[in-house]
């Protein structure tokens, strides 16, 4: 494949399920932006997160590697966690940068800053995921280290965690752009305590990322004067291209909508949520096209796991967030990592297309290496490059050997063709049952053959010893070496 060197934007949306796009059937919330990319891009049917919630699947899209590979097995980390992508681990934004890119990366980090207290103690050594940690013992004046600057970006603007979590504060590089100096006010539902910025608003948090958004994309098209825009001409003398890794809050709770996207849907504030997601990627467009930038750039949508079956309230509004799929966010079913991903390249990418290859946000970092026109791809340990299927092309055989997919307790499973073998009885999240000892004579584990039910509800493991010996061996091999 011939160097191309696009230009190439990932964003991505925080719980956002595979039924949520009109484009993926839903019908209770307005998405044009998407729908659009779905009309004159491709649209994935098959496409996985490695985890079904947030700090695994980041991990893997920015690294190419499972997460669980690392020190974190189960969960996420809270918004003082340590850093979970370690200093020797290549990311996408590494090896682009090495190869020329201008790299940014805006909005939800949840891959860990190393933080320190009023002491000057790491924070990391006294709890590492930092999930009880509300940060009011937290220096602020120091710099945080270890993050996105550490990890291939030139800039970084946005939030440690989630929108639920502390610190409620804008990062932009290694400081706080306003320090928390007192505590949240108000609460939003489920938030947790912690400190705020004087100007903080929970409404106003995607709206500033858009925003930043725009402007790192219009320097970057347009040239500027800053060290970072002046940084890298290519070796023959051509405009430098940039990656953007773009990560919204929306639509996770506290589902707070802009006011001038309040009501936007039939679906409540979360719905509400989806259509400001839908309604950054629009601002994104426009701005690639405003700059001229459109058909020289990759845009990729997704959705780092599924969805939450209903808001916080218990209410769905008649809307399923991850269409007929069983299971939610944190589950091992498909409804906990099957997730929305268009890809649009004007040109380049066919217009209207539909590709059913079962493939994973972990192959991000190596289609993108190999787009790049880089030798890194095998950086991406367990990743495979799509970039055949994005530009039409026919494979010669599976992408994967098998994929691996990840509950928020640690649960496995393991796809292999229609194949799907979890490893536990239960959901392994926040389905009922989560997990359970089977009674005596009861199966173990789940087997399922999407082809014929991709519901998952009709398991077969009892009944095909067979096709359970083969992935239970699959899966273990690709265990044997959980730590890379």
């Amino acid at each position: 494949m011939g160097t191309m060197r696009p230009n190439i934007v990932v964003i991505t949306a925080d719980d956002m399920g595979y039924g949520d796009p009109g484009c993926y059937g839903g019908t209770h919330i307005p998405t044009p932006h998407m729908d659009r990319m779905a009309r004159e891009g491709m649209r994935f049917t098959d496409a996985h997160a490695s985890a079904s919630v947030c700090t695994p699947s980041r991990y893997s899209m920015l690294t190419g590697r499972y997460c669980w590979r690392t020190w974190l097995r189960s969960f996420v980390l809270g918004g003082f966690g340590a850093p979970v992508i370690d200093a020797e681990t290549p990311t996408i934004a590494s090896t682009l940068r090495e190869h020329g890119y201008r790299t940014a990366a805006i909005g939800k980090w949840h891959l860990g800053f190393e933080w320190r207290t009023s002491s000057g103690r790491l924070l990391s050594e006294i709890e590492r995921d930092a999930w009880n940690v509300d940060g009011f013992d937290v220096d602020y004046r120091r710099p945080v280290e270890d993050g996105p600057l550490d990890r291939g970006f030139d800039s970084f603007f946005g939030m440690a965690g989630s929108l639920d979590m502390p610190p409620y504060c804008f990062i932009e590089n290694r400081r706080p752009e306003s320090v928390p100096a007192r505590e949240k006010a108000p609460y939003a539902p489920q938030q947790r305590t912690g400190l705020m910025a004087e100007e903080w608003r929970d409404d106003r948090v995607d709206v500033t990322f858009a925003r930043k958004a725009k402007e790192f994309i219009g320097r970057s098209a347009g040239g500027g004067d800053s060290a970072e825009d002046a940084r890298g001409r290519s070796a023959t003398g051509g405009e430098t291209p940039f990656f953007l890794y773009l990560a919204t809050s929306a639509p996770h709770r506290p589902c707070l909508p802009p006011d001038f996207m309040e009501g936007s849907s039939a679906a409540g504030p979360r719905g509400d949520m989806v259509a400001t997601y839908d309604w950054v990627v629009g601002e994104v467009l426009s701005a690639l096209e405003e700059h001229g930038e459109l058909e020289n750039t990759l845009v990729i949508v997704t959705s780092d796991h599924g969805a939450r079956d209903t808001d916080y309230t218990g209410k769905d509004y008649g809307h399923r967030a991850n269409g007929s799929l069983r299971g939610q966010k944190g589950d091992i079913h498909e409804g906990g990592h099957r997730v929305p991903c268009l890809a649009m390249w004007p040109g380049k990418v066919p217009a209207g297309a539909t590709c059913d290859e079962p493939l994973g946000l972990v192959d991000l970092p190596a289609t993108f290496a190999e787009l790049a026109g880089t030798s890194a791809a095998e950086e991406a340990v367990d990743g495979r490059s799509f970039a055949p299927l994005l530009l039409g092309e026919e494979l010669s055989e599976p992408l994967h050997e098998a994929l691996i997919h990840h509950s928020m307790d640690g649960m496995f499973a393991v796809r292999q063709g229609p194949w799907k073998l979890i490893d536990g009885a239960g959901s392994g999240g926040k389905s009922e049952p989560r997990r359970y000892r089977p009674e005596p004579g009861d199966p173990p584990g789940q087997l399922y053959n999407l082809a014929d039910n991709l519901l998952e509800t009709l398991n077969l493991y009892q009944y095909r010893p067979d096709v359970v010996a083969e992935l239970s061996a699959t899966l273990a091999r690709y265990r044997q070496h959980d730590r890379q």
